[in-house]
């Protein structure tokens, strides 16, 4: 058991050193991705090869794990531009719902 909990906990520390690999250092502009922004890519890319109620699942998780990627990034964004990156995501959003709302 307890080498389980050290494997896990060696993970989750390679993990974490990995999402914070950046390109600036100084100015962060690209990232690695964070889990909710790998979820929504995941989910997204999964909801093109289902259909019917599946379809919908995997897109409505996909739109969930981007509107937490997004907030996350205006809240708490590391800089200017991250945070006007999230911005820019949560307004998208918004116009896509309003959008499939109205379809």
């Amino acid at each position: 058991m307890l080498m389980i909990k050290e494997r896990l906990l060696r993970a989750w520390l390679a993990y974490k050193r990995l999402t914070g690999l950046s390109f600036p250092r100084r100015f962060p502009i690209v990232q690695f991705p964070n889990l909710p922004l790998i979820v929504a890519a995941l989910a997204g890319e999964a909801s093109k090869f289902l259909e019917g109620s599946a379809h919908s699942y995997a897109a409505s998780v996909s739109y969930l794990a981007i509107t937490i990627w997004a907030y996350e990034e205006l809240v708490h964004g590391v800089n200017w531009f991250r945070r006007l990156l999230g911005l820019a995501y949560v307004i998208l959003l918004v116009v896509r719902v309003a959008n499939a709302l109205h379809a």
